[in-house]
């Protein structure tokens, strides 16, 4: 279905940059890895997705999309397997076969991906505010757009290439998923994007994605989140333990901020030899992502936006439980110091029948 131009008056100047810089080095690029960070969610997928349809229909690139990690969460799996997706696990030979590599959703600097510090990246597309300016020939940050597909998005509606509806049906889940079903749109084109996608979007097939069967793991580790959270004031923090995925600590984390009365909502899980975190918040200034920089040794790893942030980082294969549960403690006292809640406060569990604890 072509896709005309909707937004060419209200488009912003980063789709037009993107198509300047492809129109510019054309098939130069060719052939192009493209990398997205590493568990990769749907904004990654579906705008890493759009990016290789872009190139190929548009410029004559031809690509290959890697991710490091794992797809863990069922929605996501749901996505790639109904939109057939063509994704695959990275390997480390893969940034020796192409010297051009583009990266989408994440940038050279962050600890997200598996693209080496000392190398330079062709060209970044990406909404994440960074410590510093992306190492890349091209780099197109937008930090206001509300998901990474926004770009690829509005790049495709303004190029009038046909937009199939696995590209559309992606995109419109990217951006659905990263702006809290549009909650999280500050700028009226996110809005208009979206809208604009919906012709080449299948209804029936997002509806499936976003409403999957779910594991029993997933339940248990669902209901664990529920038994085992803890409230300080405006805080609730839960400890998952050990998770099948990753992907988990961030999706409990945005249902247990729906606790009423929530301000914060934070979660750990482990996961290999790393421990995962997530932080959420319902003040969009909330700077979710300075908050858990300044808890971590290493800023580089934590990131997100003002209201929806994570990292993770290495606690070690010999970890012992004790010094597992160590790290979770400190992360949770950290926090508490950093949200300047009163050292006086305890914690107490809203979902159990127990007493406040000290």
């Amino acid at each position: 279905m072509k896709s005309g131009n909707p937004l060419r008056k209200t488009a912003r100047t980063d789709a037009r940059k993107l198509l300047q810089f492809l129109e510019q080095k054309r098939e130069a690029l060719s052939p192009l890895l493209i990398l997205t960070h590493d568990y990769p969610d749907p904004d990654a997928l579906a705008s890493s997705f759009a990016f290789a349809y872009l190139v190929k229909k548009g410029f004559n690139i031809y690509t290959r999309i890697v991710y490091g990690g794992i797809i863990g969460r069922t929605e996501n799996r749901e996505m790639v397997k109904i939109l057939k997706m063509p994704v695959h696990k990275f390997n480390a030979n893969d940034l020796k076969k192409f010297s051009q590599v583009a990266l989408i959703d994440t940038q050279p600097e962050f600890e997200n991906n598996s693209f080496p510090a000392d190398r330079q990246a062709t060209l970044v597309i990406d909404q994440h505010p960074s410590l510093i300016k992306p190492s890349a020939v091209c780099s197109i940050v937008d930090l206001e757009c509300g998901a990474t597909s926004v770009i690829l998005a509005q790049a495709l509606l303004l190029s009038n290439i046909d937009i199939p509806r696995r590209i559309g049906t992606a995109l419109a889940y990217g951006i659905l998923t990263d702006t809290l079903n549009l909650y999280r749109a500050k700028r009226a084109d996110i809005i208009k994007t979206y809208s604009a996608l919906l012709p080449f979007c299948d209804m029936r097939i997002l509806a499936h994605i976003q409403n999957p069967s779910r594991s029993r793991k997933f339940f248990t580790t669902l209901g664990k989140a529920i038994k085992d959270a803890m409230v300080c004031q405006k805080l609730l923090v839960s400890h998952l333990g050990w998770v099948e995925n990753p992907d988990l600590v961030s999706q409990i984390t945005e249902f247990l901020l729906t606790y009423k009365g929530m301000r914060y909502a934070f979660c750990t899980g482990r996961y290999n030899e790393r421990i995962h975190f997530s932080l959420r918040a319902t003040n969009p200034n909330a700077l979710a992502a300075n908050i858990l920089r300044d808890i971590v040794k290493d800023p580089k790893e934590a990131g997100g936006h003002d209201t929806i942030a994570g990292g993770s980082f290495e606690v070690g294969k010999e970890g012992a439980e004790s010094t597992w549960k160590e790290v979770e403690e400190s992360l949770t006292q950290k926090l508490i110091e950093r949200l300047n809640i009163s050292g006086k406060s305890t914690f107490y569990f809203p979902f159990k029948l127990t007493p406040r604890i000290k």
